[in-house]
C-alpha cells in the first residue's frame, strides 16, 4: 500500500515522525498513568474523557479529570458530549486548563454514552458530528481533534467521507479505532478503511490508527503497510507503560527491547500508586490502581495470592506491604517476551 506521508503536526504542535499516542481511556489515562506512559516514550498523551455536561454542572469528578501538568505536554483534554450548547459551553472551561489541544470523542461504544447521542452514538447522525466540530473550531483557537470508529454498524460504514468533511470545517488530527460501534472490542480491528482515508488525496491532517496495536510489530506494519502518520496505544499500556519505549527501540534497531525487570516493574507500581493517592486519595486511589497489577506482573508463576492482596486490599498499606513481599520472593524472576 502506498505510503502516504504527510508532516505530523496538530494545528502549530510538532508530534513527531510516527508519533506514539495515550488513548483517551476512562479511570486509565489519569495524571500519574501519564506521567509513566511520557517517561517511557508517549509522544501525545490524552485526558480520560470528560463529559461536557458534567463539567458545566461543576462535577467533581469532571472538573477533577482536568488536571494537567506541564511534564507531560503535548496533551489533549477530551470531551463528549451531544448538545451543542454544552459542548461550546466545555470549551471555555477546558481552556482555562491550558491543554495543547482539545479533542472529541466521538467514539465510546458505551451504551450510557451512546443512549445519551454522544461518543459513537453520534455515529447515527453524521451532520451533527460536523456541525458540533465546527462549531467548536470557530469556538476556540486550540487545534480541535477527533476520536471515532469506522461507522455505527458494518452496513453504515462512512469513514471516508466523515475523515473528509470533519477536514473541511478545522478538524487538525482524526483517530480511528478499527471496529464499528456495533462490535464494541470484538474481533479484530480493520486498519484497511483507515488506511483508505489516510491515502484519499483530498486528505492533508494527520490520520491516527487505532485498535489491537499490542506488539512493536504490529506499530510497524500500522507505519509501513498501512502508511498512517501514528498509533493510538490503548489497552497495551495498560499496565505497562514501557510499551511505548519496545514500539521505538523496535523501530530504530528492529529488535525487541529486554522487558522490564521485576525491579523496575515494581518501582513502576509503587510510584503508580503513590501518585494515584496524592492526586485522587486514598480510597480512589487504591481503587483505580487495581486494574494495572495483572499486567505489571504478567505471566509470573505461583503469582495468584500476591495478586489477590493487591487487588482486593482497600488499604495502601496493604498494597505496598505485597509489592514488598514479591521485592523479597521474586527478586530473581526473570520476564521473557
Amino acid at each position: 500500500m502506498q505510503k502516504n506521508t504527510v508532516l505530523s503536526k496538530i494545528g502549530d504542535i510538532d508530534v513527531g515522525d510516527f508519533p506514539l499516542l495515550l488513548a483517551p481511556m476512562e479511570d486509565v489515562s489519569d495524571p500519574p498513568f501519564r506521567a509513566l506512559c511520557k517517561e517511557q516514550g508517549a509522544d501525545v498523551v490524552f485526558t480520560e474523557f470528560i463529559s461536557s455536561e458534567g463539567l458545566i454542572r461543576d462535577a467533581a469528578k469532571s472538573v477533577m479529570k482536568l488536571d494537567i501538568y506541564e511534564k507531560e505536554r503535548p496533551v489533549g483534554i477530551q470531551i463528549f458530549g451531544a448538545n451543542l450548547e454544552s459542548m461550546l459551553q466545555s470549551v471555555e472551561i477546558v481552556e482555562a486548563s491550558k491543554p495543547d489541544i482539545i479533542d472529541i470523542n466521538f467514539g465510546c461504544p458505551v451504551k450510557k454514552v451512546v443512549s445519551k447521542g454522544a461518543g459513537a452514538g453520534i455515529l447515527k447522525d453524521i451532520d451533527l458530528m460536523v456541525s458540533l466540530t465546527e462549531a467548536m473550531v470557530k469556538h476556540t483557537n486550540l487545534p480541535i481533534t477527533v476520536k471515532t470508529r469506522l461507522g455505527w454498524d458494518h452496513e453504515s460504514i462512512k469513514i471516508l467521507e466523515v475523515a473528509e468533511r470533519l477536514q473541511d470545517v478545522g478538524c487538525k488530527a482524526i483517530s480511528i479505532h478499527g471496529r464499528t460501534r456495533a462490535q464494541m472490542y470484538k474481533g479484530e480491528a480493520d486498519w484497511r478503511p483507515i488506511a483508505a482515508v489516510k491515502n484519499n488525496p483530498r486528505m492533508h491532517i494527520p490520520v491516527f490508527g487505532n485498535g489491537d496495536v499490542d506488539t512493536p510489530e504490529k506499530a510497524a506494519l500500522m507505519r509501513d503497510e498501512y502508511g498512517l502518520d501514528g498509533a493510538m496505544i490503548g489497552r497495551a499500556s495498560i499496565g505497562y507503560p514501557w510499551f511505548f519505549k519496545e514500539v521505538k527501540h523496535f523501530f530504530k534497531t528492529g529488535e525487541h527491547l529486554a522487558p522490564p525487570s521485576m525491579q523496575e516493574r515494581i518501582d513502576a507500581a509503587r510510584r503508580h500508586l503513590q501518585m494515584a493517592i496524592d492526586w485522587k486519595g486514598e480510597k480512589l486511589g487504591v481503587f483505580e490502581t487495581r486494574r494495572h497489577y495483572t499486567n505489571y506482573f504478567k505471566n509470573i508463576p505461583d503469582f495468584k495470592e500476591f495478586r489477590m492482596k493487591m487487588v482486593t486490599s482497600d488499604d495502601s498499606v496493604d498494597v505496598f506491604a505485597a509489592f514488598d513481599e514479591v521485592e523479597e520472593r521474586f527478586s530473581d524472576y526473570v520476564f521473557t517476551h
